[in-house]
């Protein structure tokens, strides 16, 4: 008999590891363990082998494993990196520091900026200058650098990266820098060089991403390695996968070199997998609300594409992409989905502050000890506390029984810290905390919509994680937004995302002209380069060439402006460039974007780009009859449960009917309602009618303001 094969997908949350595997069959089964913080591979193998063995199956029986982690993300939130160097040329040595000049609460006289990654007394200058075109002004001096080299070996430092001014135009000095410090340094230091990570313009952008991608380097290689070993060490010989911020996946070894790629590597998977389901269950237009046991993430959908983004930062506490807020962090300038994070989850501890107002998050109880109610150790209350002492959560166990809880633990903490200080009810004050966390959290979705001149009342709510369906119509009321979609198996939905992402890889390159007729030719003889080295690139990893498909795009603007909009192109390679249909999709992004456009302004270019995928891995669509997985099917003939929660002042206690996702399949119900399941709990508000559609989502329609 042939052993069946599977598919994994893993993504590490702060509090819960999500373990999905898909077979041969289509058949989804999930896991859901607890993270190990301190080597976050022990509860991936751990959950892995057990989900494997109630399929009496073994982990040589998978073909492949995609990963979301966000080690990248933390290493820099918790100042965890290596002890990092940046070699730049003479007069550049502060630029990091400098950045650009913006801060992101501008009447805040106690604001600190985020200390530089490098500090000022490891960033070494050299005596070297390239021209704009590439053209060498001052050669490279050896010996200097030779010196530099010596002087980092003694201070003992883990990474270096190396950062020149014009190196997008002409890489040879930073090669040259970076051939002799392997010649005095040897492997054991990373080495990362700037043309090679972010070959672009704007020497401050430039750096600050490849000073976060020498910091990230040795902790996500020794993060790697260290996994890949335990992999191997249980007998799963197939290749492991990275999901990066952009949405694709690409090898270990890959992300290796480039580790600043994955620092959104888990929002960047549901987010993808929502776009999907959102647009085949006709919802093209949502925001998506990603809510986990540490953080709240948000990303709008428009006619089912996510929105994308290279202006990003992180290592401001929260990691953000507005244009709005800037100088909170260190600037990654690489493609990313346009994902809002805010410090907000089921973990979220509840305090009271120094002026008597109660504050939840942002700061996390994670996986340990946890919620007070998980009974390991935890005694500040949480928001899973306050969700729990509500009644919206099951009083016994979550996980299908696979985690108990102590729900007078909850009671006690809410009652003592937060209900009696603040001398409130303590349902009143579990209800004060849950509408503090979905008013925290509107502030995400509207970074994503409102901020962005997009009105959210256009759009659907598509919430998933652990807590977001918990949470999502508390969210979708403020806003007055009247549809939430939750699709099968929320709690996993990010991992689930994992297993229909396909290879992809992204390539850039620096050209400035002006974007007119005469510039057809040199445009298209350097998209025909870029096309030619992405493929190449691809091949490299074992990819067949006929496999590979390279689309492109380009970074316009207006002559005079500061920033350009990206825009795709209908061109393939070996294919003539007609000028005239990029200007027109160019001014009428423009328009969507800023509101306004000028059809007789000059078109200046500024950057090209490429991206990679494989052929082979089109069809790898999100089936949301399959999503359920082996739990889809669950029978909703169970004893009627009914359990008493409250829903605010304006409906007060209720006996709520509990049910599964199989019952509303059967037959659309008016709220409230609890809809349990393995992985989360959907709260359905009294006034709000709820159903199952044709692709497995719970539908909640909003009849009319209910909270």
């Amino acid at each position: 008999m042939t052993e069946r094969l599977y598919r994994a997908g893993v993504d590490i949350g702060g509090t819960f590891t999500d373990i999905v595997v898909i077979g041969d069959d289509g058949v989804i089964h999930t896991r859901k363990v607890s993270s190990t913080p301190q080597d976050y591979g022990i509860a991936i193998v751990a959950g892995l082998q057990a989900l494997l063995a109630s399929l009496d199956a073994q982990p040589r029986q998978i073909t492949e494993l995609v990963h979301a982690t966000t080690v990248a993300t933390n290493t820099v939130l918790e100042g965890k990196g290596a002890r990092t160097a940046l070699i730049t040329t003479r007069g550049f040595r502060d630029v990091v520091e400098i950045g650009r000049l913006r801060v992101p609460m501008l009447y805040n006289l106690a604001y600190q900026k985020p200390a530089p990654l490098a500090k000022r007394r490891h960033r070494y200058e050299v005596d070297e200058r390239l021209l704009a075109d590439g053209s060498v002004e001052t050669p490279l001096d050896d010996a200097q650098v030779l010196d530099i080299a010596q002087r980092i070996a003694d201070e003992k430092i883990e990474a270096v990266a190396i950062s020149l001014i014009h190196a997008y135009a002409n890489p040879d000095h930073e090669i040259r820098i970076r051939d002799l410090l392997r010649g005095v340094l040897g492997d054991a230091v990373y080495l990362t060089c700037s043309h090679e990570i972010l070959p672009e313009i704007r020497e401050y952008e430039r750096t600050s991403t490849t000073v976060v991608n020498a910091y990230l380097g040795p902790v996500v290689v020794s993060y790697l390695h260290s996994l890949i070993d335990k992999l191997r060490g249980i007998g799963m010989a197939g290749p492991v996968q990275i999901m990066h911020s952009n949405g694709g996946v690409m090898s270990a070894a890959s992300v290796m070199q480039k580790p600043a790629t994955i620092i959104e590597s888990g929002p960047a998977a549901g987010v993808i997998a929502g776009a999907s389901v959102a647009a085949a269950s006709g919802y093209a237009d949502c925001i998506t609300v990603d809510m986990g046991g540490t953080t709240a993430k948000a990303a709008i959908i428009e006619k089912g594409e996510p929105a994308r983004t290279t202006e990003y930062e992180v290592g401001a506490g929260i990691n953000v992409s507005s244009k709005l807020v800037k100088g909170g962090g260190h600037a990654v300038k690489l493609p990313f989905i346009d994902v809002s994070e805010i410090g907000a989850g089921g973990g979220s501890l509840v305090r009271i502050d120094a002026g008597g107002l109660v504050k939840v998050g942002p700061d996390s109880a994670g996986s340990v000890p946890g919620p007070v109610c998980y009974d390991a150790g935890g005694t500040i209350p949480t928001l899973t506390d306050a969700v729990l002492t509500l009644g919206y959560l099951n009083p016994e166990f979550l996980a299908g029984g696979e985690l108990r809880i102590n729900q007078q633990k909850s009671l006690d903490a809410m009652r003592t810290q937060i209900a009696e200080p603040t001398h409130t009810d303590l349902y009143e004050a579990a209800y004060g905390v849950f509408s503090i966390a979905a008013s925290t959290m509107t502030r995400a979705v509207k970074a994503v919509s409102t901020y962005r001149g997009r009105d959210p009342r256009e759009f659907a709510l598509f919430a998933f994680g652990g807590n977001g369906p918990v949470i999502v119509h508390a969210i979708a009321d403020l806003l007055d937004m009247k549809t939430v979609i939750v699709p099968p198996s929320p709690g996993v939905f990010s991992a689930l995302g994992l297993l229909f992402s396909s290879t992809q890889h992204e390539f850039m390159q620096t050209m400035f002209c002006r974007l007119d007729h005469s510039a057809a030719v040199e445009l298209g003889n350097a998209l025909e380069d870029l096309v030619a080295r992405a493929t190449a690139d691809m091949a490299a990893e074992g990819n067949a060439f006929d496999d590979i498909a390279v689309t492109c795009a380009l970074d316009l603007r207006y002559t005079g402006q500061a920033y350009e909009l990206t825009v795709p192109i209908e061109w393939r390679a070996g294919q003539p460039l007609d000028i005239a249909p990029i200007a027109a999709a160019f001014h009428a992004e423009h328009e969507r974007t800023y509101g306004h456009a000028s059809a007789d302004e000059v078109i200046e270019l500024v950057n090209l780009r490429a991206v990679g995928s494989l052929r082979s891995q089109k069809d790898r669509a999100y089936d949301a009859q399959r999503a359920g997985g082996s739990r889809a099917n669950a029978s909703g003939t169970r004893v009627p449960v009914r359990r008493r929660a409250y829903f605010g002042k304006t409906f007060g206690f209720i006996d709520t009917p509990v049910i599964s996702r199989a019952d509303l399949r059967a037959a659309p119900m008016s709220g409230p309602l609890i809809v349990e399941e393995y992985d989360s709990t959907c709260v359905v508000p009294p006034n709000a009618d709820a159903c199952v559609d044709a692709h497995e989502n719970i539908v909640i329609t909003f009849l009319e303001q209910s909270v």
